[in-house]
């Protein structure tokens, strides 16, 4: 996999433009954040893992509020915005079953949408069963949530579509059923439909992770979709896996993985479509705060905001320590995806 970064999008100066130190509450790894532009704003609800910076033993995890004018600078709420009791006892009752108070223990990575104007958030959950995705509504305040839905285990990285298609909701996911694959690791991105952010269906493949030029170990669903003239431009994590190289992190245990940013095009009307691929990463590893942290050598993208001018504003979680931001052309992007054939991308 190349580790050199096509000249379609621009590090910005202030990166990384979230860190621990802007947090005005406990925080350590702050990444990983849902970003939208709302109401003359840009709003970041981000991941924080509490524990010791440079170790890799984190003692818990929550979820932070930040807003700015400009999409650079920001202002930390001062205090986490859910709390995990209250978060506990609602996702208890919205799964209508009496499990004992430890069996939800986190939510985490949220994906921020505005669907109709109102916010929507998609998060993973570590269940005593495994890991599930769900979907939530923000209220006005963005600081409270309604839980709306939540997968059966193991399901996670899920975004929403900016708007109804068909007159559903839809998201991208990223089911990993570890029994049914050849390769333990070979996660695809599929795609479900709902009509009241409740009831999901209509699962189809979107992409597998043997379609993708850059990664050999998995693929997932990155930052929401943004809607184009060509057709949904959507980033998308990809994962090289590469046992001999043993990369910088934090963590007791080894780290071979490669994380970098893909991106696809999606038709409009049938978006379990892939037309276009860009067969080479759009953002890979290359600066210190990409390849040094809590592992090292991750790019995950989380936000992805198309600005009035045509330039494009793509968040990433940066070596799963802190949030870094990188610019460009939309334009430019949809001119790099290649037309897609299906499983003839590696040929």
């Amino acid at each position: 996999m190349s580790a050199t970064t096509p000249p379609l999008l621009r590090r910005h100066p202030a990166n990384p433009v979230l860190t621990c130190k802007q947090a005005p509450f406990p925080a350590t790894l702050v990444f990983n954040a849902g970003v939208i532009r709302h109401e003359g704003r840009y709003v970041m609800v981000f991941r924080n893992d509490i524990g010791t910076w440079g170790s890799g033993v984190l003692t818990g995890t929550n979820t932070g509020l930040a807003t700015s004018a400009d999409g650079v600078r920001w202002e930390v709420f001062p205090r986490p915005i859910i709390d995990p009791e209250k978060m506990r006892r609602e996702l208890r009752d919205l799964m209508r079953h009496d499990y004992p108070p430890d069996f939800i223990q986190r939510i985490y990575d949220p994906r921020l949408t505005v669907v109709g104007g109102r916010v929507l958030m998609c998060f993973a959950i570590d269940t005593a069963h495994g890991i599930c995705g769900g979907v939530a509504a923000a209220t006005d305040d963005l600081e409270t949530f309604e839980w709306l839905s939540v997968t059966s285990p193991d399901n996670r990285n899920m975004v929403l579509f900016p708007e109804k298609i068909g007159g559903r909701y839809v998201r991208l996911e990223r089911p990993f059923p570890v029994y049914m694959r050849p390769e333990p690791e070979a996660f695809p991105i599929w795609l479900s439909e709902s009509p009241d952010l409740a009831y999901w269906g209509r699962n189809r493949p979107v992409l597998g992770c043997d379609e993708v030029p850059f990664a050999n170990s998995k693929i997932g669903p990155a930052a929401p979709p943004v809607r184009t003239r060509a057709g949904w431009l959507t980033p998308f994590h990809a994962v090289h896996y590469d046992p001999s190289r043993r990369l910088a992190g934090w963590e007791a245990k080894s780290w071979h993985k490669t994380y970098c940013a893909g991106l696809m095009l999606l038709d409009l009307e049938n978006p379990a479509r892939v037309t276009g691929l860009m067969r080479t990463p759009l953002l890979a590893p290359e600066t210190d705060y990409e390849l040094e942290g809590f592992r090292g050598g991750v790019i995950f993208p989380c936000g992805f905001i198309a600005e009035p001018d045509g330039s494009v504003k793509l968040y990433y979680g940066a070596a799963d320590s802190v949030v870094a931001l990188a610019t460009g052309n939309i334009e430019d992007l949809i001119a790099r995806c290649e037309p897609f054939k299906r499983n003839e991308s590696k040929n």
